[in-house]
């Protein structure tokens, strides 16, 4: 039977521990990504962006200005929805180094430590976990845990700097306030992380909706625990304003519904205003009580439906056009369901954060008082966590990293049995089998390499490409020698390209600039008339194109004889001049010719 043992918060042997276990997963890391750091190679578009806008900040747009004006310059730029919260330590660290070792160096450094940092912050807060509740050696594996994890690893790693990691870090800080000894310290934890959270990116609202639901559960079984939720929601709601005002500011009070606003302000003070009001009355029937919730609750979505309907049906993507929805936000896999994943990439996300929910339970069943009362909570949220991924797969990470401890302590236990074991065949077995409890994703691996390989459309030679892989930082000085203007481009090179140079684009894969990438999808599978014609209105001075990218594959796949697919088969208009030759790493640029810059007639 597992007993209470919460023991001190940071000691110094804990974190020399998970120093090691950082440092040498960070060598790893460093040493695997060699080539993507020094070739400026980021996972994902979003990454570029992410530096983009930090690049922007260091050169003075305003702190509250979050507009990306080299984005659909005509039509006024697109305004982002992301956090100026992720943005500062990337500014600080470039900013610190730049005097001394250069900016592209600087941001080389900030590009590898801070995704590493963000790594041992999430490490160092899952290892405590294990560390004040189970014991040193749960702790060590859970770092391994962490370490294996696929989902985890790929939000953490050098160059990932958008704001995924930073989630995983609030997630594990509010379940540390979970196991506070004070329920006001951990409450104020608590609603301090998941403010953090919902301001850094609004997908954590419903893991937040949970862990209130958790805390209110706690308040109807034992009375005396109210002040944990009590001090989780005031400080939730009021840290929420200020992170608001901190990083909004006042400029803009829409209600949005991809980004925290005065409608979600407004619902999360009212609810912390009834919880008050319903702390004060106790001791109550635990009937008014549950009414109580119902009215914070119900009255929170009552103002969300009154003053922003559209936020109930389908959130920032409600308004999505349907030709964007159909060829862009359909083809996002990450915020797809896990059904839409590849067999192995639905093994990542779901099997240890299983494994993990059922043995959180067991750890409730072998506990007492407190501690199976905390492990029946963490088995709650964890399940909430998995459910959220099932139907937003990238929130797989989140669920990946609170599967950690528990994890942990079941690898322990497995251990245990299987030394105990005296053949060698079962032994082989078990440890086979615990291996694939740790890299689900390895027999669906062996088994993809097993079967014959299916042929594409176009040969084996001629699958798509990532957008990392079409090289568009190797024509830097080309496009640094042309006269700036506006890029007609793929949505997944548009990052590179601000990345690269300093000249504009029509649309980059960003859901509040969906006119403008209506527009260049259209023209994408437009004929060569319709394309010239919009081109020419916009005063587009340039064209550029990876053919074997898996976007382009995508629009000449729906529109064999369309612009983009007569490109990607070197059938260049006669009004298109070739930029660059063989000096833009596998990027093919055209310039609009001057001279035709004018919409032909109709």
């Amino acid at each position: 039977m597992l007993t209470e043992r919460r023991r001190s918060a940071f000691p110094l042997e804990f974190v020399a521990r998970v120093g090691i276990a950082w440092l040498v997963v960070s060598a790893l890391l460093v040493l695997i990504n060699w080539s993507a750091i020094a070739s400026r190679s980021f996972p994902d578009p979003d990454d570029m962006m992410r530096l983009v806008q930090v690049r922007d900040l260091i050169g003075g747009q305003g702190w509250f200005d979050l507009t990306q004006h080299r984005v659909d310059a005509p039509g006024g730029g697109v305004a982002m929805h992301w956090s100026r919260l992720v943005d500062v330590p990337l500014a600080l660290v470039i900013l610190s180094l730049s005097p001394v070792l250069g900016t592209s160096v600087a941001e080389s450094v900030a590009l590898v430590a801070v995704p590493l940092v963000t790594l041992g912050i999430a490490m160092l807060l899952a290892a405590r976990i294990a560390w004040r509740l189970l014991g040193d050696e749960e702790a060590t594996l859970t770092c391994l845990v962490v370490a294996l994890s696929v989902p985890v690893l790929f939000q953490l790693g050098p160059m990932r700097i958008d704001h995924h990691g930073w989630q995983i870090v609030c997630a594990l800080g509010a379940m540390n306030g979970l196991m506070a000894r004070s329920p006001r310290k951990g409450g104020i934890a608590i609603g301090a992380c998941l403010a953090a959270w919902l301001s850094i990116s609004i997908e954590g609202l419903p893991l937040a909706a949970i862990i209130f639901a958790v805390l209110a559960l706690r308040w109807l079984k034992r009375r005396d625990e109210r002040a944990m939720l009590l001090s989780a929601i005031q400080s939730f709601a009021l840290l929420s304003a200020a992170l608001f005002l901190l990083t909004r500011g006042i400029g803009d009070l829409a209600a949005h519904c991809d980004a925290i606003g005065p409608v979600h302000l407004a619902m999360f003070g009212f609810g912390a205003l009834v919880l008050t009001a319903l702390a004060r009355i106790e001791p109550a029937p635990r009937g008014l009580i549950l009414g109580g919730f119902v009215i914070a609750g119900g009255g929170a979505l009552a103002i969300l439906f009154a003053a922003a309907p559209q936020c109930a049906s389908g959130g920032g993507f409600s308004a999505l056009d349907p030709l964007v929805a159909r060829y862009w936000h359909a083809n996002v896999l990450e915020g797809m369901p896990i059904w839409r994943q590849s067999l192995s990439a639905a093994l990542q996300y779901a099997v240890t954060p299983v494994i993990a929910f059922v043995s959180a339970l067991n750890l409730a069943s072998r506990s007492r008082d407190w501690l199976r009362r905390f492990w029946a909570d963490y088995a709650l949220i964890l399940g909430g966590a998995l459910l959220v991924a099932v139907f937003v797969s990238r929130a797989g990470a989140v669920a990946a990293a609170l599967a950690a401890p528990p994890l942990a302590w079941q690898l322990r236990e497995w251990l245990r049995a299987i030394r105990k074991m005296r053949r060698p065949a079962p032994r082989m077995a078990a440890m086979l089998g615990l291996c694939c409890a740790l890299l689900p994703a390895f027999p669906a691996m062996l088994l993809t390499l097993a079967m014959p390989a299916r042929a594409s459309l176009g040969g084996a030679g001629d699958a798509p490409v990532r957008a990392s892989d079409c090289r568009v930082q190797d024509a830097r000085e080309v496009l640094a020698a042309l006269p700036e203007g506006e890029f007609y481009a793929p949505l997944d090179i548009a990052p590179d390209i601000l990345l690269a140079s300093d000249h504009t684009v029509i649309a980059t894969g960003h859901h509040r600039g969906h006119a403008a990438m209506k527009v260049l999808i259209e023209t994408a599978m437009a004929g060569e008339a319709e394309a010239r014609a919009t081109l020419f209105d916009r005063g587009t001075r340039y064209v550029a194109l990876c053919p074997s990218l898996g976007e382009a594959r995508l629009y000449a796949h729906h529109a064999p004889d369309g612009f983009i697919a007569k490109l990607a088969r070197g059938d260049a208009p006669d009004w298109f001049d070739p930029v660059g030759g063989g000096e833009t790493g596998g990027l093919e640029i055209w310039r609009i010719r001057p001279g035709r810059n004018r919409a032909p007639a109709r």
